[in-house]
């Protein structure tokens, strides 16, 4: 079989259509293309992760300010425009007591997605918490310091995330995906001026990025 005959049979032909159509129905360049798609995906794993941790833990904190303890959530059971949330805290905490663990407060923290974050930074929590919120991006300039500026390019990281992590592809315009990797360090550094810096010691996606380019003739 050849390689392409090989990826094809293991992840459908109509996954590899899109890259046949546009490589022409080139068989060396769609297996390039495919294989450039799964290492781009793979280059954006520690931005990515080193991001969600960062924001889980900046809105935590001032959620646990707000509420005045650190079990914050609590707060949104008793709070009415913050219901629509609870679902999710429920969700984690069944998640952990499936696997026989105690629920305790870091373990909820840690096991709502990164979806539920930036969910936090929706309009229709903005009354409610963004006041408080605001105070987890203390490096991004007053008078920029407004909920959609810091809302909409989570938003923007948080469907980049869902591509990658349902396999979806992401490599076709390198310099979009670029600049949704140049904010999202920009916004990073919203929260903690320090981490670009070392971020940039350990993030393959310039790199790899300049290889793909390479490669594909881009």
């Amino acid at each position: 079989m050849t390689e392409l005959e090989i990826i094809t049979s293991a992840f459908s032909a109509q996954r590899l259509s899109k890259y046949l159509a546009y490589n022409h129905g080139d068989a060396e360049r769609t297996v390039t293309h495919y294989k450039a798609n799964l290492r781009l995906a793979e280059s954006l794993y520690i931005s990515l992760s080193v991001f969600e941790v960062t924001l889980r833990n900046a809105l935590s904190r001032e959620l646990r300010n707000l509420a005045g303890k650190d079990d914050w959530f609590d707060i949104f059971y008793t709070t009415p425009e913050l219901a629509s949330l609870v679902p999710e805290i429920d969700k984690a905490k069944a998640l952990i007591r499936n696997r026989g663990e105690m629920v305790t407060t870091d373990k909820i923290i840690s096991e709502m997605t990164f979806g539920f974050w930036v969910m936090l930074l929706n309009s229709q929590y903005e009354r409610v918490l963004w006041k408080s919120l605001r105070k987890a991006f203390p490096y991004l300039s007053k008078k920029d310091r407004q909920r959609k500026n810091v809302s909409a390019p989570c938003n923007t990281f948080r469907r980049l995330r869902n591509r990658i992590f349902h396999q979806e592809a992401i490599c076709w315009d390198l310099y979009y995906v670029s600049c949704i990797h140049d904010n999202l360090v920009t916004v990073l550094g919203w929260m903690n001026p320090d981490m670009p810096d070392w971020l940039a010691k350990i993030d393959p996606f310039d790199i790899v990025c300049a290889e793909i380019r390479k490669e594909m003739g881009w």
